[in-house]
């Protein structure tokens, strides 16, 4: 199967089951926010929450910042997050691809990405144009599925993506995923 049937696949998986996607996944996604949200300051700046789903996310972070983008590529879950976050003025909401993001370089001071790398044919690559949105020393939360990646594995693909692991917290029953805070950091060419 190709990376479009897979891509594809999903996105109809989604908007399949978007008016279920909160009964379903709610708690699991609340447990991963509390863990960053320890690890990550959302005051001020420009946020992108990478796989935003039905803005779960947004009552969490909206307030204390300047701006959220949420972006997803599934029109029912974006369509479900838009309803949740009508009455924040600062959300806004981006159909498309985490993997060809239509942002330009260097944009964004923090970035959320839960469940978003295990659910893409190329994690690597994802991880890549995750860093090439945000700003040097941004700050990037992301999840990687135990069942998909072993910590080692996790840590390997963050590290080869140039993602600097600042906190791993991979422990607890209810964590299902492995939650990473990276540092990103690099020089620019001249």
């Amino acid at each position: 199967m190709s990376e479009w049937d897979k891509k594809r696949d999903l996105m109809q998986r989604y908007n399949l089951t978007a008016h279920l996607y909160d009964m379903r996944y709610a708690e699991e996604q609340n447990v991963k926010f509390d863990v960053a949200l320890k690890n990550v300051t959302v005051e001020d700046g420009l946020i992108l929450d990478v796989g935003c789903g039905t803005g779960l996310l947004f009552n969490r972070i909206a307030e204390k910042t300047e701006t959220v983008v949420g972006l997803d590529f599934s029109k029912k879950l974006l369509f479900e997050a838009k309803k949740r976050g009508r009455k924040l003025r600062n959300v806004h909401l981006v159909l498309a691809d985490a993997d060809n993001m239509p942002f330009k370089e260097d944009v964004f001071d923090r970035v959320f990405a839960f469940t978003v790398v295990q659910n893409t044919p190329n994690p690597a690559e994802t991880l890549r144009e995750i860093k090439r949105v945000a700003k040097n020393d941004a700050v990037v939360a992301v999840t990687g599925l135990k069942r998909v990646f072993n910590l080692e594995e996790f840590k390997r693909l963050l590290c080869g993506a140039g993602l600097e692991i600042v906190n791993l917290e991979s422990d607890g029953e209810k964590l299902k995923c492995h939650m990473a805070v990276c540092r990103i950091s690099y020089v620019k060419p001249s």
